[in-house]
């Protein structure tokens, strides 16, 4: 079966499975990029199992789905990306993204939340749900794999590397604290736990990184990440120590009188 797509521009052939309990979703990417470079697309369905495998050994291919323009075969979604001058991620490179990402929605998340509450989102309580936001989310991140994020931990934690289970505890803590945190709670609890756990991960990575020069993977954001170690994890864990020492002071009254304020 195909589907004649317009009837100007450069002609592509797309070749893609769909199926009844299955819609090639590279088919459809590489379909919606055709079309978006202004090409006329025939559109060819794969519609059984042993279409797809015929298909394939006509064209000696080993993947679906397959692109040909003008006649000429360019090959799959990501070979039609390269052919049209596009950029194609490395799903092996490093990359700030996943952080970035994070700390942008964690900080909309407070500065939501402080005018929800305050009605305006510059408020000292804003700042602190920012650090709290950003230690919960990153604990569910590790949380996901906690076998992966250990096995990524031990590289460089030194606690861990001594007492194996702490790389499981981590994320456990991390979570609990910054919970506590955004409720303002149990600040008995939730700062030595934070002030502990930041202390230690921030000595392990500035020794991992700024003395012995390790080139390593950050656990921070989960054990399949590709952050770099360095400067976003010891923040991290910066953030964690400030957090905990501000609660702390205002746990004893030593706040100045513009911080007991929105």
């Amino acid at each position: 079966m195909h589907t004649p797509d317009r009837a100007h521009g450069t002609r592509a052939t797309l070749y893609r499975m769909v199926m009844d309990q299955h819609v090639c979703p590279y088919g459809l990417k590489a379909r919606h990029l055709l079309r978006s470079q202004d090409f006329a697309v025939d559109d060819r369905w794969l519609t059984t199992r042993a279409e797809t495998d015929a298909f394939k050994a006509e064209h000696d291919v080993a993947t679906t789905p397959q692109v040909f323009i003008d006649g000429e075969r360019i090959g799959g979604y990501d070979a039609l990306r390269r052919h049209l001058g596009k950029r194609v991620a490395d799903p092996k490179a490093t990359s700030y993204r996943p952080v970035a990402a994070l700390f942008g929605i964690t900080l909309l998340m407070a500065l939501a939340a402080s005018v929800a509450v305050y009605g305006t989102p510059f408020t000292v309580r804003a700042g602190e749900w920012f650090i709290a936001f950003s230690m919960a989310v990153l604990a569910l991140l590790k949380l996901q794999d906690v076998e992966s994020f250990s096995t990524m931990f031990l590289n460089y934690d030194l606690l861990a590397k001594r007492w194996v289970p702490y790389s499981y505890v981590y994320p456990f803590a991390e979570g609990l604290a910054g919970i506590l945190m955004i409720a303002g709670v149990l600040t008995w609890l939730s700062v030595p736990v934070a002030l502990f756990i930041g202390t230690v991960g921030a000595v392990s990575v500035f020794k991992a990184v700024y003395v012995d020069r390790r080139e390593l993977k950050c656990a921070c954001v989960g054990g399949s990440s590709n952050v770099p170690l360095g400067f976003v994890s010891l923040t991290e864990n910066l953030m964690m120590i400030a957090m905990a020492v501000w609660m702390a002071l205002g746990a004893f009254g030593l706040l100045p009188a513009w911080a007991h304020g929105m």
